[in-house]
């Protein structure tokens, strides 16, 4: 029995959220999640005033006085009494009324499973853990044994539903999607992909795969008492594994899920129409994750390791090195380096950052907590090795994968900047929102560098709502643009900048705010659209205004997704001219991860990194040198 996901009814546990970004605290509290679940309130239609109202305060910033004359026409137009967006919006009431969440199933279909762009650097996002100190290919196993181990733990709380609740502000957050990250896998299709949860069902899986030299292993984790395998056995089983795929020239079956989505969907249904393949296939997607064992990338100097590490961690470093040891369409595979680097990549339609980032912290406690136990050695049996069998076609959909992938590799540029300088605690010192001290800091630095601002992406958690996905914040605001305006005026007051600052910080908070109580802009406006696509023969005007796709071209695509664990999640940009920015605030220092593609001229992940790191600094520097004068 399969439950595919972009069904709600046989849903089970909480939902989760985005990317993290609580302007609170989010709290764990040990109790079983299955009972808050049905009591999660609905996620709200906005009042379709006030999105209009705060959609036109948006743009403010971003166009033009002609062209905002322009949109408030079309919005007088949208808004007229009895019009098209009173009828909208009494849809997408009626929508929310009948299903669990009138935004989930959208929001799945229109952000993941119906982009035909390939998952890996598009959507997947990377983690980059901290480097380990092992160097071959013994503390490789050892490493990956206590981690699945780690992993298979944090099943056991799933499976037993002791999983805590978490709490944002008193409140419990939905739980769901922690129940969607083990044993799924995106399916590709001709026009629109599916994921699918093999954990719902009769005979749940008992094995993860295991994938060395382009060459994937069935490895079962549970004994036949129903126990996990000690790290001992892991061990053991993987030391197989490596010992019987010590050759390097196999071909890369699993570059295939790189590439393109509809070249992948017609390479896959090409695939498995051999029965052989077919069974591989269906072991790697039913499997509960995967373990990629890498192969040592180039030596690079310690100023670009994490670098190196983090473009390994969302697309393997191409053809040559890391990039056919992966299968992209599994939601969690984590990969451990003969050299030391680690991490993980994850599919992102089942779920956003914070369960991947609290099973992280998880497996580290854990790894932390558990030394290498020697048990009664059980023989265990030869972990299975799958079998493909290559046509020229299949040979020759491998070579595309090869070649597509070598071009996103040397297309996208990653830069991770540890700012070492201060932490959380100092923005907090100053009674501002770590986060939105945070972004303003990026705003300074893309304004410095191109002396204009530009529309900007924050994720927000919808968690406080039964199986919330995420909301948009917009983080430039008329607002931000005065600040980073003001901050080299030589003609402004260091009191007045540090006025616009807190200004600023202080909307980005009450914007924030909005977002995670379910009142924020961009996801109400995508459910109207939507809604008219349904039902109306065209587009109202407002959604084919040149503003609207204006306002949707992020060229900041930022999260924070916070973490116990040193390490930083990295995910490339939104649009070809973009930025990715994700961070991690520590309590003393910060983690960045900024992407760019090299095709565009305009952008420069280093670039960036540095303005970023600059404006940090001066921000500092202007609050200290106004406190000292008050």
């Amino acid at each position: 029995m399969l439950c595919v996901l972009t069904r709600t009814a046989t849903r089970t546990g909480l939902v989760k959220p985005c990317r993290l970004l609580s302007p609170l605290p989010v709290v764990q509290i040990s109790e079983r999640p299955l009972v808050h679940q049905e009591s999660l309130p609905k996620l709200p239609v906005p009042p379709l005033k006030q999105t209009c109202a705060r959609y036109l305060a948006s743009l403010e910033p971003l166009i033009s006085e002609e062209e905002m004359t322009h949109t408030r026409e079309l919005m007088d137009e949208f808004l007229r009494p009895g019009g098209v967006g009173e009828r909208l919006q009494k849809s997408l009431e009626r929508r929310a009324r009948k299903t669990e969440n009138w935004l989930s199933d959208w929001w799945m279909q229109s952000a993941y499973l119906d982009s035909r762009m390939p998952v890996a650097m598009y959507t997947s996002p990377g983690v980059v853990l901290p480097k380990m100190h092992f160097q071959d290919c013994q503390g490789q196993m050892r490493f990956a044994a206590k981690l699945i181990a780690g992993v298979l733990d944090f099943k056991r709380m799933i499976d037993s539903g002791t999983l805590p609740v978490e709490y944002l502000g008193g409140k419990p957050l939905c739980m769901d999607q922690y129940y969607q990250v083990l044993t799924s896998c995106r399916i590709p299709g001709p026009k629109r992909d599916a994921v699918v949860n093999y954990a719902i069902g009769m005979t749940p899986s008992t094995h993860i795969t295991v994938v060395h030299n382009f060459q994937f292993f069935v490895l079962d984790v549970f004994n036949s008492d129903g126990s996990p395998l000690t790290v001992d056995q892991i061990y053991v089983q993987l030391e197989k594994i490596w010992n019987s795929s010590l050759q390097t020239n196999k071909e890369p079956v699993g570059i295939l899920t790189s590439n393109h989505r509809n070249t992948w969907g017609k390479a896959y249904n090409n695939l498995i129409k051999d029965k052989t393949n077919k069974e591989s296939v269906r072991a790697i997607q039913k499997s509960i994750f995967t373990v990629c064992l890498d192969a040592p990338m180039p030596r690079v100097s310690d100023e670009m390791y994490f670098n190196k590490v983090a473009a390994q961690m969302l697309h393997g470093g191409g053809s040559r090195w890391n990039s056919g040891n992966r299968w992209f369409d599994k939601t969690l595979q984590f990969i451990v380096g003969e050299d030391g680097s680690c991490g993980l990549t994850y599919e992102h339609a089942p779920a956003e950052g914070p369960p991947i980032v609290f099973l992280v912290d998880h497996v580290v406690d854990y790894m932390k907590r558990t030394e290498m136990v020697r048990t009664p050695m059980i023989p265990l049996p030869m972990p299975q090795k799958l079998r493909f069998n290559i046509t020229p076609e299949i040979k020759k959909d491998i070579e595309k994968a090869k070649q597509n992938m070598n071009i996103m590799v040397h297309e996208l540029d990653v830069r991770v900047l540890n700012f070492t300088h201060y932490g959380r605690k100092f923005p907090k010192s100053h009674k501002m929102s770590p986060d939105a001290f945070i972004q303003m800091a990026i705003q300074l630095a893309y304004y410095r560098m191109y002396q204009t601002c530009c529309p900007t992406y924050e994720s927000a958690s919808l968690r406080m709502f039964k199986l919330g996905r995420t909301e948009a914040i917009r983080s430039t605001t008329t607002e931000s643009l005065q600040f980073t305006q003001a901050m080299d005026d030589p003609s402004k007051q260091n009191s007045e900048k540090a006025a616009l600052l807190e200004k600023a910080t202080k909307v980005h908070r009450e914007h924030t705010h909005m977002a995670i109580h379910g009142q924020g802009v961009e996801r109400h406006m995508l459910g109207l659209k939507m809604i008219a696509i349904e039902d109306l023969t065209s587009l109202p005007e407002i959604f084919m205004d040149t503003s609207f796709a204006v306002a949707s071209h992020f060229n900041l695509y930022t999260s924070q997704v916070g973490s116990k664990t040193d390490c930083v999640m990295c995910f490339g940009p939104m649009v070809p001219d973009g930025y990715g920015v994700c961070y991690n605030p520590m309590d003393d220092h910060i983690n960045f991860a900024v992407t760019a593609f090299n095709s565009c001229e305009e952008t420069n992940a280093t670039k960036l990194s540095q303005f970023l790191e600059n404006s940090l600094l001066d921000m500092k520097t202007l609050l200290e040198q106004v406190s000292k004068t008050q």
